[in-house]
């Protein structure tokens, strides 16, 4: 974590303040603030975070509340379903929202049908909304986080302070801001941090919408001239210290351990079973909101199936050869190989750091496994952005590791990447089965006469497993479809990762939109597979997985 976390980061910070002589000036800094470009940069990215963040917000706490006290037909099926908008990562369904949306595309076509839109003169909802446009893609990816979060922290809630507040006439609004809300505000702050972060320093889908005008943006156009250029340094030093204030911020308001004051539910919450009319309303609120989550992912499907779709509501044929045509692309077996191949060896390295640092944070009495703790959580509050261009820097010529980019090989650096950026997953998974695994059956097994390393192996290990594997199937599928490292360490076409490989085949004339659209098809149903099965496993406690 020292190499490989806090390095990175300090030797982007040190750039930011180094002149070309060794000398040391906060120049760059001032200058980010006085450069109009760069501050609307900063104004629009700090926008874009918290409109998504409220966005999140709105669409999960009520949710989350139907969720967890009532009872209606086809609530476990809604409840699945509400986390289908994490299977598509956000700027791939960009793809599909800018096809509909476009000059040219489906909305139009549907008003101009309709006789709502002239169609001599289009609106372009994107051109003049690319704003809204990003805003709305984080939002419908990343609201299942905060959803995950809510409905753990309502779980944990004793029934009984709400019958008290009821017995003394308090209604049921009074009871949800007066006692379930102020309650529930650690898990909001959980997952609305890393949504918060997330949203901030968000690459792809501003890049698929061409919004330039963001800080990501602005970071990653500056790697062209990186040696030569310290304002990407210090864009990304201005980026990494508000995403710090704007955590500290968040926990002292909202991320204070309330519920810790109050003794765990001393029975389960049952759900109200409610009559027809009110279950039906509940069910169309998840159907709703279901409905909108997977726009893009209806989009990418038929642009991966489109023939020809242009100025009509559905594509006006339909063919399999973008798929076949993808296939034989030079870019896309070689990228799949490479993801797989990176994935696979950053989940193992996961997998054997995370189980030891779980166990050290859990079955340990040793000072400072609390500071362990939270070191081993910090990748999902730093942005990846900052990490990237963390480790594009440190592995430049002349610098100490740049052997780990060798002839401009990143293979090294992005597994070391994806690992470090994946690892609170498998801490998380594995340090939840540390706690639900009695102790005393690794000190039977000593007094048996087995050694400490024995027990572990022997007894708790097998009965963890099922964690483990929910947590290396996160890591290992949110690895495969990363977005900020491919983009910014892959820069040499026998390297791609898929993500990489999708944005190179968006750029592309012709039929580039639909090969993109096929691959992202594919990561689709793959990050669907392993999602599912993590969900399986670990049921609501997923939700921790994705807390700082």
């Amino acid at each position: 974590m020292a190499v490989f976390f806090i390095y990175p980061i300090f030797n982007t910070v040190v750039e930011a303040f180094i002149t070309p002589d060794g000398g040391i000036t906060f120049d760059y800094i001032f200058e980010v603030f006085r450069n109009p470009i760069y501050v609307e940069g900063l104004t629009n990215s700090f926008l874009i975070a918290v409109a998504t963040m409220i966005v999140c917000l709105a669409i999960s706490l009520p949710l989350a509340v139907l969720n967890d006290r009532f009872d209606f037909p086809g609530k476990k099926i809604v409840a699945s379903l509400v986390l289908v908008p994490m299977i598509l990562p956000p700027f791939v369904g960009a793809i599909g929202v800018k096809q509909i949306l476009g000059t040219h595309g489906a909305l139009n076509a549907a008003l101009v049908n309709f006789g709502l839109m002239d169609d001599l003169s289009p609106f372009d909802w994107l051109g003049s909304s690319r704003f809204f446009g990003v805003v709305v893609m984080n939002a419908l990816h990343l609201y299942p986080i905060l959803y995950l979060n809510i409905v753990a922290a309502l779980a944990n809630l004793d029934p009984a302070m709400q019958e008290a507040a009821q017995n003394l006439g308090a209604n049921w609004w009074s009871r949800f801001r007066r006692i379930t809300l102020p309650l529930t505000m650690p898990g909001v702050f959980a997952g609305g941090t890393v949504v918060f972060i997330w949203s901030f320093t968000e690459l792809g889908v501003p890049l698929i919408f061409d919004f330039n005008r963001v800080t990501a943006v602005q970071i990653f156009d500056g790697i062209k001239d990186i040696n030569g250029n310290p304002f990407p340094y210090a864009l990304v030093v201005v980026m990494l210290v508000f995403s710090g204030i704007f955590f500290l911020v968040g926990k002292h308001f909202f991320g204070k351990a309330e519920a810790g004051r109050v003794s765990k539910a001393t029975r389960g919450r049952q759900p109200k079973k409610l009559p027809a009319l009110s279950g039906v309303l509940c069910l169309s609120a998840f159907v709703s909101v279901i409905g909108l989550a997977i726009i893009p992912h209806i989009g990418v499907g038929l642009m991966s199936l489109a023939g020809d779709w242009y100025n009509s509501v559905l594509p006006n044929t339909f063919t399999l050869n973008h798929y076949s045509d993808a296939l034989s692309n030079s870019l896309v077996v070689p990228s799949i190989k490479n993801s797989l191949g990176y994935a696979s060896a950053a989940t193992i390295l996961d997998i054997v750091l995370g189980v030891m640092i779980a166990y050290v944070i859990v079955r340990s009495k040793l000072p400072g496994r609390q500071i362990l703790d939270a070191i081993s959580m910090l990748p999902l509050a730093v942005p990846g952005l900052v990490l990237a261009f963390g480790y594009l820097a440190m592995t430049r010529e002349g610098e100490i590791f740049e052997f780990l980019r060798q002839d401009g090989n990143p293979t090294l650096i992005l597994i070391i990447a994806y690992a470090t950026r994946r690892l609170p997953y498998v801490v998380r998974s594995a340090a939840a089965g540390f706690q639900q695994t009695s102790v005393e059956l690794e000190e039977a097994a000593q007094s048996l006469g087995a050694s400490p390393t024995k027990a572990l192996r022997r007894i708790t290990m097998p009965l963890i497993t099922a964690n483990i594997i929910a947590g290396a199937l996160l890591a290992f599928s949110f690895a495969m479809l990363e977005v900020s490292d491919s983009l910014i360490l892959a820069q040499q076409a026998e390297h791609y990762p898929i993500t990489m490989a999708i944005y190179q085949l968006f750029n592309t004339l012709g039929n580039g939109h639909n090969l993109a659209s096929a691959l992202g098809v594919w990561a689709m149903v793959f990050l669907a597979i392993t999602i599912i099965g993590a969900s399986m496993i670990l049921g609501r406690k997923v939700g921790a997985l994705f807390r700082v």
